[in-house]
């Protein structure tokens, strides 16, 4: 007696090849499993994950830094030595390693909630490998040449928090199928409760998250102070070479209330304007005097010093990519300019009828001006002509022989400590200007000035947070903000939050119910009854009918050459008998 075994159907699984085939190599159906992952290739899942959210960190991070690739080119170079955009290569990269890293998470997501087995290629173990390890050495870099900017994550948050709640928020419930499906599972473990448990404690997290935020933008609309003045910081420097004339007329002529500068005094006594302790990056100092490139900038007279060129290095190196914005005349105008003395820009702001701010850089010690600096400084205010009152002292030595100008510091002082220094203002960088800090200053008449502040985002929650000015690099983009990027009312903010958290808990409960009705569905249907369905249906092109695993209960004892084989495809069975073969 022959046994019968029904044939099997088989329908192309295009996706299924395309997810395993990329993912894995496995690109055959008898390649693939749908039996569970082993431990090794659940480690490298976690690997995956780990590198995604190091990238998405990492990402996140130079996003935000935007505001300040100028202070990092600038960082670099005083290290090296030559100035170069370093931010190319790395956004290029981060681009590059966040794109795959999400790509490959995507497809083993995919394998999880196919039932597939996990087996990443071993190609991919080594992309993911040199991924993580070049993000992860790209992290301990920045915080060796720059580890001030992390605080920015910290003050973005301030904007982009209730954004990123929703989105963790959909992340969250999107997972909860993948994690109802594992933890309905007939078999129960200890590892399946530990999985539940980790989730519910993310999800419950998630929800309350809120309750963390700070964000100066969500108000009343009332309460909405002043739009905050703006300082052109060394000018407009992504439209001109920095400190020169050109780029402080720039700077007004985008709608800067103010100037600030930074002040070096020539060895001749003389106030002029440079920020580097060379001459080397902004001026051709290394053609003019070959041997005294590396020299302090203090060094130099004041005829040298005009002598160089101070435009040629800004069309050459072009730091923000804006030199094809600009028209011939402009360039012309530009290659023409030379350093700036501290009189001339202070007789352009009495002009316009603008302020000015002086960040001072004290000679050092052996300078022969090291200890009348401050009277060559006042010798030049007073010969620009400009009122005393209009111009704000940033160095915080020798007050008691700086007077009629206006006091300031760069520190972070308490009201006391102000009051006791007679400062009447202070000038803050925004990673020490927090929200509470700027209310207290504000409520004790004292004004606060934030820098530096080159993106809408920024100059958004400070506006919120009251700040009567920022220092920009760039006022022809501040310049575009007519109103804070966003402004929400606390009972609108609280209604979303809810709204969308009991919207979340809604479609997790449904998904784990749905996961368990269907589970229970296919436990309990009949297995011969799930082979038949998928013999008896509809005839397709799609349809491939493979005839394979027909048993016979002699095979052990061999076949002869009169019995033969009756196939019949249409009815799903293969026959054994003896005698011609009938089809």
């Amino acid at each position: 007696m022959v046994k019968h075994q029904p044939l099997q159907v088989y329908e192309k699984q295009v996706f299924v090849s395309f997810v395993t085939g990329i993912y894995g190599c496995r690109w055959k159906r008898y390649q693939r499993s749908q039996d569970d992952s082993s431990r090794w290739e659940c480690t490298w899942f976690i690997i995956l994950c780990s590198s995604f959210l190091l990238l998405l960190f990492w990402a996140y991070f130079w996003l935000v830094a935007q505001n300040d690739f100028n202070e990092f080119n600038w960082s670099v170079y005083n290290r090296s030595g030559e100035w170069s955009d370093e931010t190319i290569p790395i956004l290029a990269s981060t681009t590059v390693g966040f794109s795959y890293i999400t790509f490959l998470l995507i497809l083993a997501l995919f394998h999880i909630s196919l039932g597939q087995q996990l087996n990443l290629y071993w190609v991919h173990k080594i992309g993911v490998l040199a991924t993580l390890l070049t993000t992860v050495s790209g992290v301990i870099s920045v915080d060796d040449v720059w580890g001030d900017e992390w605080d920015i994550l910290l003050v973005s948050l301030q904007s982009t928090a209730p954004f990123l709640h929703i989105g963790a928020l959909a992340t969250v419930t999107a997972i909860s199928w993948l994690v109802a499906g594992y933890v309905v599972r007939r078999e129960r473990s200890n590892f399946q409760m530990m999985v539940l448990l980790i989730y519910i404690i993310i999800l419950l997290a998630v929800y309350v998250a809120p309750l963390t935020f700070t964000c100066p933008c969500i108000m009343d609309r009332d309460s909405l102070r002043h739009r905050p003045d703006i300082i052109g910081r060394r000018g407009a420097p992504m439209l001109a070479p920095e400190n020169t004339m050109v780029s402080f007329n720039r700077a007004l002529q985008h709608g800067a209330t103010s100037l600030e500068a930074d002040v070096t005094i020539s060895v001749d006594g003389v106030p002029f304007l440079m920020r580097d302790h060379t001459l080397r990056r902004t001026t051709d100092v290394s053609k003019v005097f070959p041997a005294r490139q590396f020299d302090d900038t203090s060094f130099f007279n004041w005829t040298e010093i005009r002598s160089l060129n101070a435009g040629h290095w800004f069309l050459e190196s072009d730091p923000y990519w804006t030199v094809k914005t600009l028209t011939a005349r402009e360039r012309n105008r530009i290659g023409n300019q030379t350093v700036c003395s501290l009189v001339e820009m202070l007789r352009l702001a009495a002009r316009s009828n603008s302020s000015a701010l002086l960040n001072i850089r004290k000679p050092p010690p052996e300078h022969p001006r090291h200890r009348s600096w401050f009277m060559d400084t006042l010798w030049a205010v007073q010969k620009a002509g400009i009122s005393q009152k209009r111009v704000t002292w940033t160095p915080d030595t020798d007050r008691g022989k700086v007077r009629g100008l206006q006091q300031t510091t760069n520190e972070k002082l308490s009201v006391e400590e102000i009051r006791q220094r007679g400062i009447t203002s202070l000038t803050l960088h925004y990673g020490k200007a927090n929200h509470r800090d700027i209310q207290e200053y504000l409520a004790n008449n004292v004004s606060v000035t934030v820098y530096p502040v080159n993106e809408p985002w920024l100059y958004s929650i400070l506006w919120c947070s009251g700040v009567p000015s920022v220092s920009s690099d760039a006022p022809q983009v501040l310049r575009k903000v007519p109103y804070p990027i966003w402004l929400m009312s606390q009972s609108a903010y609280s209604f979303i939050w809810i709204s969308s958290d009991l919207v979340s808990l809604a479609v997790v409960i449904g998904i784990f119910c749905f996961q368990k009705w269907r589970m229970s569905g296919m436990q309990n249907y009949n297995p011969e009854q799930i082979m038949l369905s998928a013999v008896t249906r509809r005839s397709s092109r799609d349809v491939n009918i493979m005839k394979e695993k027909l048993i016979f209960s002699e095979l052990n004892n061999g076949l002869s050459s009169t019995e033969e084989l009756s196939l019949y495809p249409e009815n799903g069975y293969a026959t054994y008998s003896h005698g011609g073969l009938s089809r």
